[in-house]
């Protein structure tokens, strides 16, 4: 494992991190507590310290297993939540991955703040992230001068937004960047879903921001680690398998022409992580991580062959001609034009 550290700070951070989503909401398979911590401890033995979780993951489970994992060794490990949707009242309010309704009021982040603390036995978070910020939070001053409060208070390190809940999201990320010199950034980026990722991490170079980058879904939904084929399905409660038949057939096909990533020492999703990791400002990368065989391969990611300047080269021709396929363009939430420039 290799680690990196954000930019005016002292938050260091594995290269490759570990999202609790996959073992406490059982949108990916259930897995009981026992076995989350169980893995959990294989992940940090293989040099993996950050660890991503949520507050409305599984209704505080995932901070539970973070703490169960790790008591005793909080000094070694770095704990991101989220905060922002209130999971309280009727359990059976949430449908699947149907969204809560979310609050940002003051009086309701400083309660949820107490209460990750509490799950996570824990006097203070390493990085605390607006979850599915909306440009309203971006906005909002009043709940910026809040997060900096609870920074010089040592309740948290550094302040984030994670970006979603699908791909998009433009403008939030690009102002949380150019107007608030965000710490912390989690956005969509891969090999096959460039944008607007791109344009997010171009706007710390040209603000000249501290920002640092988490990356999730780097695999593309699973894409990315070249195992699917025409003949794959997912079960029911699975949201690849509402998604259209041409996402699997074009998928497959765009895999095949990356390939040639695939070396004897280097396996096409360890390439799909190298990829990302060759931009700096990326700190970490969180892949779905179902089993030991999965964290195996994505943990070891930073060790092998970085990728050269001619393998970059043509992925940035494969995907400038979209792998010369012929297909409707993507579907983007959140904010993907202005009404009016930004202010210089």
């Amino acid at each position: 494992m290799k680690y990196r550290t954000y930019p005016n700070s002292k938050v260091t951070v594995s290269e490759v991190g570990f999202g609790l989503w996959t073992t406490s909401t059982g949108w990916w398979g259930e897995k009981s507590d026992d076995e989350a911590v169980e893995m959990l401890h294989a992940a940090h033995a293989l040099g993996i310290t950050l660890y991503d979780a949520a507050d409305t993951y599984g209704n505080g489970r995932s901070e539970e297993q973070l703490a169960k994992a790790f008591a005793g060794r909080r000094d070694r490990v770095v704990y991101a939540t989220k905060f922002g949707y209130d999971f309280g009242g009727n359990p059976q309010a949430r449908r699947g991955q149907s969204e809560l309704p979310q609050d940002f009021s003051p009086a309701f982040v400083r309660r949820a703040l107490e209460g990750s603390l509490r799950r996570l036995r824990t006097d203070y978070v390493d990085i605390y992230q607006m979850h599915n910020a909306r440009m309203a939070q971006i906005d909002d001053d009043a709940l910026w001068e809040l997060l900096e409060s609870l920074r010089t208070e040592g309740k948290i390190r550094m302040y984030g937004v994670a970006l979603g809940p699908a791909i998009g999201w433009l403008y939030e990320g690009v102002d949380a960047v150019r107007k608030r010199n965000v710490a912390s950034l989690q956005i969509i980026w891969n090999i096959l879903e460039q944008y607007p990722g791109n344009e997010q991490i171009r706007a710390a170079y040209d603000a000249g921001a501290d920002t640092g980058y988490m990356i999730r879904v780097p695999h593309s939904s699973g894409m990315l680690e070249g195992h699917y084929t025409l003949e794959t399905t997912f079960p029911k409660s699975d949201h690849r398998s509402h998604r259209p038949r041409e996402w699997l057939v074009n998928g497959v096909e765009k895999v095949r022409q990356l390939r040639f990533l695939e070396l004897p020492s280097r396996t096409l999703g360890q390439a799909a992580i190298q990829w990302l990791l060759h931009e700096p400002r990326v700190m970490t990368v969180l892949p779905n991580i179902y089993d030991r065989e999965q964290l195996s391969e994505f943990a070891q990611a930073p060790e092998t062959p970085a990728l050269t300047s001619g393998e970059l080269d043509r992925i940035a021709e494969l995907y400038a001609s979209n792998f010369g396929i012929d297909e409707a363009p993507m579907a983007f939430k959140g904010t993907m034009s202005r009404t009016a420039p930004l202010p210089v």
